[in-house]
């Protein structure tokens, strides 16, 4: 790896301090509601940036991201807490700064889903800490804040600090008491997060060394209210960005800095691997996506952001979404199924509770409702004239030339990178063997990508005229193309699932678990009592973790749960299945019996109508 000797004789300090789940909602972004005078006055010495996405929005792809300047989509490693291999000769970034002598370190989390490739910090734990390093060693230390994480939200009692009554509720939230205490609580915990910054300023002040130290302030990704976390909209990706270089590093700036400046430069987590190393003085490696954006290797920025959510915890789901700064642009693949799935997790703020008890009274706006419905295939929104994404524009004659930049935007993204996303997540490890998913992907005889993406776009799509296509896809010799292409019958309901019923009764005994299951989801949806009763029978068989993997009893659950009351005579069947299956990883523990749990929370009210009607 070169490294210059331009760096080799002055390699700056570089401080990261993070904070979990919150977007720009600080005062230093206009927020005049928030209270954050430590980042106000950093931003006023350095450079605050306006357009940052996460890519992801929740914090384990988004650190992954992070961490290998890749994007987690090209390593399969963009599903909630999973756990991937890097391909061979691949390193984390912080390895790249140890070989060229820097001290680094984590305090404290690391909640990545590419397993590490040999040692990758100096320390990494509540310890760590750059005063422990050698004599004037230079440092790269990350300290990454709790405070404002979701979980805090929730916290009752609470002592407030802003006023409920003051908050600004988004569009796309009820205003109820519920929901203007959530976000005013997030707002105490911002304000917290930028106390604990704060203490990390003033340490690195108090021992000398901010005249020598770059320092980055950065959330890792939106807030943690529902349909922010999670959300692969702006709300759930843009976060805060402010950097600090002293005068010493000043040929590191970008042209734009000067103290209290703004830089309009999209820049993306994917950007910060390479980015460091390009203020240490390394070359970033050729294999990394991102770009730099400061130091000697820094380019002339992108014209696109891309965002992208997988499987949440327990629940399936495939979006990629795209910014040019004023424009969002979602592409929806599984659009049957609500941004707002039952994910447990989410469901313990009491924002989310209240929110679907009114959806499910029928007492929301339309802008409320969309959350909890089945979604367009495609979503644009216009972030100057509709900050909270709730008027979607991909149906607007007047925004076609718009949308039509932001489809080709994604498809070349995709295809650029590789996306391993299009094949159901156990099959990507059934299909590597050995191998990571990342030169899986970027195998085109093991991997296909335009030919599956094509039908999964078809499948998606909901046009009525692709179904010859989708009838076709049925045959094919990939079993991506055909779990695709059974997706997409089912995606257009009941007559079109039904005038295929032969077809789905072949795919019911698919070689591919992965088909069998979205096959008997199709039946037990819409085919005739006896299809349904089979359906059920199989979804049941590979929803056993005796017998099936971690990935098929997920994937079983999730159909069961489709089924809905349907399969209520079935729930002490239900009951009986084990609540774990044999885990690839310990990241994994605990969405089984998360599903098996609420399947049958929601079938209880229907087991007890079916004993009264008796």
């Amino acid at each position: 790896m070169a490294i210059s000797s331009f760096a080799s004789a002055r390699q700056p300090n570089i401080l990261w301090i993070s904070s979990e789940d919150h977007g720009p909602q600080m005062g230093c972004y206009g927020d005049t509601y928030a209270t954050t005078p430590n980042i106000d006055q950093l931003a006023s010495r350095g450079l605050r940036y306006t357009h940052v996405w996460s890519n992801a929005p929740v914090c384990a792809p988004a650190r992954t991201t992070i961490i290998s300047g890749l994007y987690a989509t090209s390593t399969g490693a963009e599903q909630m807490r999973s756990e991937v291999a890097l391909p061979e000769g691949f390193r984390m970034f912080p390895q790249y700064l140890r070989e060229a002598g820097y001290y680094c370190t984590n305090n404290a989390k690391e909640d990545y889903n590419l397993r590490k490739p040999g040692q990758v910090w100096d320390d990494s734990s509540a310890q760590a800490h750059w005063r422990n390093r050698s004599g004037d060693q230079p440092f790269f230390a990350v300290f990454n804040s709790t405070v404002s994480h979701e979980s805090r939200l929730r916290v009752r009692p609470h002592e407030a600090v802003h006023d409920p009554a003051l908050v600004r509720v988004p569009a796309y939230h009820p205003d109820t008491p519920e929901v203007r205490q959530d976000w005013a609580q997030y707002y105490d915990t911002v304000t917290q997060a930028d106390a604990v910054a704060g203490d990390r300023l003033k340490e690195l002040e108090e021992a000398g060394m901010s005249a020598d130290t770059i320092v980055f302030y950065w959330g890792d990704h939106g807030s943690g209210m529902p349909r922010s976390k999670r959300f692969a909209g702006n709300s759930g990706l843009q976060v805060p960005l402010i950097i600090y270089i002293p005068e010493a590093f000043r040929d590191l700036r970008p042209p734009e800095y000067v103290a209290g400046g703004v830089s309009d430069r999209l820049v993306a987590f994917v950007d910060f691997a390479p980015t460091v190393l390009s203020l240490a003085g390394i070359q970033p490696p050729p294999w990394m996506q991102g770009e730099a954006f400061l130091g000697p290797w820094q380019t002339d920025g992108r014209e696109f952001n891309y965002g992208f959510r997988g499987r949440m915890d327990e629940r399936m789901d495939l979006v990629r979404s795209v910014t040019d700064g004023r424009f969002v642009y979602l592409r929806n693949y599984l659009p049957h199924l609500p941004h707002g799935q039952h994910v447990r997790y989410q469901f313990e703020t009491p924002t989310t509770r209240i929110w679907k008890e009114l959806f499910d009274q029928g007492a929301l706006t339309p802008a409320q409702v969309a959350f909890w419905q089945p979604r367009p295939p495609e979503e644009l929104y216009d972030l100057q004239s509709d900050p909270d994404e709730v008027i979607n524009l991909a149906g607007s004659p007047a925004h076609q030339e718009v949308l039509k930049r932001f489809q080709r935007a994604h498809l070349d993204q995709l295809l650029e990178i590789r996306d391993t996303g299009f094949l159901p997540e156990g099959d990507r490890f059934e299909r590597a063997v050995n191998d990571s998913p990342y030169a899986l992907g970027h195998d085109p005889a093991r991997y296909p990508l335009k030919q599956i993406y094509d039908m999964a776009d078809l499948a998606s799509s909901l046009d009525p005229a692709a179904e010859p296509g989708l009838v076709e896809g049925l045959m094919d010799s990939h079993s991506a193309i055909r779990y695709w292409a059974i997706l997409g019958l089912t995606m257009r309901g009941e007559n079109a699932a039904r005038r295929h019923a032969d077809s789905l009764r072949v795919a019911i005994d698919d070689f591919s678990p992965y088909v069998r299951i979205a096959a008997a989801e199709a039946l037990g949806l819409y085919g005739d009592s006896e299809d349904r009763s089979t359906a059920v029978d199989r979804l049941l068989a590979h929803a056993d973790g005796q017998s099936q993997n971690l990935f098929v009893v997920c994937a079983a659950l999730n159909s069961l749960t489709a089924l809905g009351p349907a399969v209520s005579d079935r729930a002490d069947a239900i009951a009986a299945l084990p609540d774990e299956a044999a885990l690839p990883a310990s990241r994994y523990q605990g969405y089984v019996v998360r599903l098996k749990e609420h399947l049958l929370e929601t079938l209880q009210p229907h087991r007890k109508h079916a004993g009264a009607a008796h």
